[in-house]
């Protein structure tokens, strides 16, 4: 069998995530990052900046110029929270909502895809092997640990 790094990485690179872009919606491309972004403020539903950065394991610095840069393409709203100013909450424009779901259809379907080569047992098998090895990682306390749950 080959190293286990050897396999990750090639599902890595398969999966597409090494890619520049990961969508086009509307006409515009949209990195992975910020693919990211708008997957987890619609999951978190107005979450704060903190929250959204913690959750992606970004520094906050780095995080606020993707916001800017979203904020730009009017994709996401930050408004500061009426019980502590100094905290922005960050929602998705319609706009932003749109992309969000565009995004979404995409990646189902690249996963559909994927997973049409593969009989209904050996998916279920893959889902919940996947599933195991999410919380087997957040269960340790080795480096590339973020706080996904």
């Amino acid at each position: 069998m080959k190293n286990l790094r050897e396999l990750f990485q090639i599902m890595t690179r398969r999966f597409g995530f090494l890619n520049k872009y990961c969508c086009i919606s509307g006409g515009r491309e949209i990195s992975l990052i910020q693919s990211h972004i708008l997957y987890e403020i619609e999951r978190q539903h107005k979450p704060s900046m903190q929250q959204v950065s913690e959750a992606l394991g970004t520094d906050i610095t780095t995080f606020s110029r993707q916001i800017q840069t979203l904020m730009k393409m009017n994709l996401v709203k930050k408004t500061p929270d009426p019980e502590d100013r100094r905290v922005h909450i960050l929602s998705l424009t319609p706009e932003g909502k749109e992309v969000a779901a565009t995004i979404d259809q995409q990646m189902n379907a690249y996963l559909d895809e994927i997973f049409s080569h593969m009989n209904e047992f050996e998916k279920e098998t893959v889902i919940r092997s996947i599933k195991l090895l999410n919380e087997a990682m957040a269960k340790t306390d080795k480096c590339c640990t973020t706080p996904l749950g």
